[in-house]
């Protein structure tokens, strides 16, 4: 099992839309993306991540590259970025 968590600096007056970007793409994410577990926003003070479950590392990496990512949920949360996304995965042991 891996995780992938990425971590955004979006401004308050933007977070009800990147809730939005995330809720509209968590479906396509559960139902088309090899390997996927879970998807689950984290609204902080400091900051918003997602935490995405997978069954290995390899699907979380291959996730970054595919076309949902990239085209779809990247280029949704671009606008609202206050700093390029700090992306890290776990593998669980």
């Amino acid at each position: 099992m891996a995780y992938l968590e990425i971590t955004m600096q979006i401004a308050a007056e933007n977070r009800r839309a990147a809730a939005g970007v995330y809720q509209k793409y968590k479906e396509p994410f559960l139902s088309q993306i090899a390997g996927a577990t879970s998807k689950e926003l984290l609204i902080r003070d400091d900051d918003v991540q997602v935490l995405h479950g997978f069954n290995s590392v390899e699907d979380a990496k291959a996730y970054l590259e595919s076309a949902l990512f990239t085209d779809d949920v990247l280029a949704g949360l671009k606008p609202l970025l206050a700093a390029s996304p700090e992306i890290r995965i776990y593998a669980v042991a």
